[in-house]
């Protein structure tokens, strides 16, 4: 049985700004960058393998495209998590929703597209409400299964926001699911990641499902 890689990891560089002003803190992806060549190469091959021509003139350049389309699908831009004091003591809930995800599958390499809700109580700041989807793509650009996913941006985001509570959901169509196997077209997978308050809380936890959407889900 080969041995499992670790999962790649996100850091976020310490804000120096003061509690007064606008902290921001810079998300760094800590990935091994992609070898496009050895990409091409092994793009190759594979249609080599699957019985095809890599020389026929609509496979020319298909080795150059898989391999910059994989590049791209699996490298996420660094970005600035801009914070701000939450001076008027707001203590509800911060909703976005239907933020749309797209990702690779680990198992098949085939994407899973769907949209997100991500929401949070407010601790001593608030977050630009744009650094929710950029987050979420920071770990999204990867090989990934959506039970990580979802668990990885709830875990970032209470470790770098420390909100008094943060929710997660997940809504995504697979195409290994949906294109083969089963072709079960259409169906979507939901997975939900809470800490805090937004998990040790029924009400709010009704809340938060109510706003993304999820009414039925169980207290």
């Amino acid at each position: 049985m080969a041995a499992q890689l670790p999962s790649p990891t996100v850091r976020a560089e310490p804000a120096f700004a003061p509690t007064t002003e606008a902290a921001r803190l810079r998300s760094v992806p800590s990935r091994t960058a992609v070898d496009v060549a050895a990409a091409e190469h092994a793009v190759t091959l594979l249609l080599r393998a699957l019985g095809k021509d890599p020389a026929a003139v609509h496979l020319a350049e298909t080795p150059r495209r898989v391999a910059g389309a994989f590049a791209e699908l699996l490298t996420g831009p660094a970005f600035e998590l801009t914070t701000f004091p939450n001076e008027e003591g707001y203590n509800e809930l911060v909703m976005a929703t239907d933020i749309p995800v797209q990702s690779l599958c680990e198992h098949h390499l085939l994407p899973f597209t769907g949209v997100a809700h991500i929401g949070y109580l407010p601790g001593d700041r608030i977050l630009g409400l744009s650094k929710l989807a950029r987050v979420l793509d920071l770990f999204a650009r990867d090989l990934q299964v959506q039970e990580r996913l979802t668990q990885q941006v709830a875990d970032w985001l209470e470790t770098n926001l420390a909100p008094r509570g943060v929710g997660v959901v997940i809504e995504a169509e697979h195409l290994c699911m949906s294109l083969r196997g089963v072709r079960a077209r259409g169906a979507r997978t939901t997975t939900s990641a809470l800490h805090g308050v937004l998990r040790e809380d029924a009400r709010s936890r009704q809340e938060f499902f109510a706003l993304s959407g999820m009414r039925g889900r169980p207290a």
